[in-house]
């Protein structure tokens, strides 16, 4: 199954969304290191409305421990200074889409180290820096399961 992976989010009312999307596409939420905000925070309940227990949330204390515990993902890490599309890679059931966070994206060593699997999402635009965490995971899920066929046959 497709997983998604925040680390260290910052704004709650993107976790919030990003959890309820988790919840409407049955995916594994993981949330690696210290969060900007409480999970029990007021702004990220309203954002997932009442559909939380239907999350199924993961905590890691950092990534480390999400690879152990997902020793069999494969690791898609996704950033705007990646040069590899998201529309041209194809997605495996096994992967892990890993999201940095709002304001500084994922580490630069982690992009270093991890280069052939870093993906962006394509903009028309060049003069917009980035898009919203929260509707880049949407992006990214939904190309992801749709490539699986967790909506069925795609063909």
């Amino acid at each position: 199954m497709i997983r998604v992976a925040l680390l260290e989010p910052e704004i709650p009312q993107n976790t919030g969304n990003i959890a309820r999307l988790c919840a409407a596409t049955r995916t594994q939420l993981h949330i690696v290191g210290v969060t900007g905000f409480r999970l029990d925070h007021r702004a990220v309940r309203r954002a997932g409305l009442d559909y939380w227990d239907q999350v199924s949330l993961h905590r890691h204390r950092d990534l480390a421990a999400l690879y152990e515990s997902l020793s069999d993902a494969r690791f898609l890490y996704f950033s705007t200074k990646a040069r590899q599309s998201l529309l041209d890679w194809s997605f495996d059931q096994n992967d892990c889409l890993v999201f940095g966070r709002e304001t500084r994206g994922l580490p630069e060593d982690i992009l270093k180290s991890n280069w052939e699997r870093c993906l962006t999402i394509p903009m028309l635009n060049p003069k917009v820096r980035s898009l919203n965490l929260a509707n880049s995971v949407a992006i990214a899920l939904y190309e992801a399961l749709r490539q699986t066929a967790a909506f069925g046959d795609p063909h």
